[in-house]
């Protein structure tokens, strides 16, 4: 049996990750002296802080930054509990590639939900 989540929009979803990518972005650019300054490889870098990111905070706090300013963190789909680390690092991965994450299934959970097991919620 699985745990009963609060199913979480694709408004809400977009809205943290959004906040999440323009973090990393801001980083990035004040890291290399501003927007200006950014070539066109400069995008891996915010797609690598981005992962950092994203698998860290998941792993340690259940939730990015983007997801705690909308009210959403991410639990075991089984249980509700926390995510292990290696959940979070195979959400991650799955999650930078797109498809899996715009890929929903009748739960409203991405294919990179239902391959590490998690799900994300209602904080």
């Amino acid at each position: 049996m699985s745990y009963a989540f609060v199913r979480v929009g694709l408004g809400r979803r977009l809205a943290g990750i959004t906040v999440d990518w323009l973090a990393c972005y801001a980083i990035v650019a004040a890291t290399l002296g501003g927007i200006g300054k950014m070539g066109p490889t400069d995008s891996w870098s915010v797609l690598g802080l981005f992962f950092a990111e994203v698998a860290i905070l998941t792993a340690l706090q259940g939730a990015t930054l983007g997801h705690r300013i909308f009210g959403m963190k991410v639990v075991r789909y089984e249980d509700g509990g926390p995510i292990t680390a290696i959940q979070a690092l195979i959400r991650t991965t799955l999650l930078v590639l797109v498809i899996t994450a715009v890929t929903y299934d009748d739960d409203g959970r991405g294919i990179h939900e239902r391959l590490s097991g998690s799900v994300l919620t209602r904080a």
